[in-house]
């Protein structure tokens, strides 16, 4: 079974920057997929970053260009570094995993694509 759990949030002002980790416990398989999501308070929760077991990257339009996803294969982390932040980008960040395929799963910021998730993080960005 695998099991995700995020560490990293905080407080930061606007135009600051902040990192975010998940440690990946388990048999992840071959191919997989791992993401960040978040959800802010009366909003829908958010794709925000994706990356598969070959290193191919998704990111949602209103983080490109200031967030960065990665993963540390042999530390089996998931990061998202989070740079130039605005106080939109407020909310409770989750990671999730999509695993035990046999063939390569989608590169997608769909949430119900996937099924293991983190318990989150908060992230807080003020003015």
């Amino acid at each position: 079974q695998v099991q995700l759990v995020e560490s990293g949030g905080g407080s930061v002002q606007a135009g600051g920057s902040l990192g975010v980790s998940c440690v990946v416990s388990g048999n992840t398989g071959s191919r997989y997929l791992l993401g960040w999501f978040r959800k802010a308070p009366g909003k829908e929760r958010e794709g925000v970053a994706t990356i598969d077991s070959g290193s191919r990257t998704k990111y949602a339009d209103s983080v490109k260009g200031r967030f960065t996803i990665s993963q540390d294969n042999a530390a089996k982390t998931l990061h998202l570094q989070m740079n130039s932040l605005k106080p939109e980008d407020t909310a409770m960040y989750y990671c999730a995993a999509r695993t035990g395929d046999w063939f390569t799963p989608t590169l997608t910021l769909v949430p119900t694509y996937f099924h293991v998730w983190g318990q989150g993080t908060q992230v807080t960005v003020s003015s």
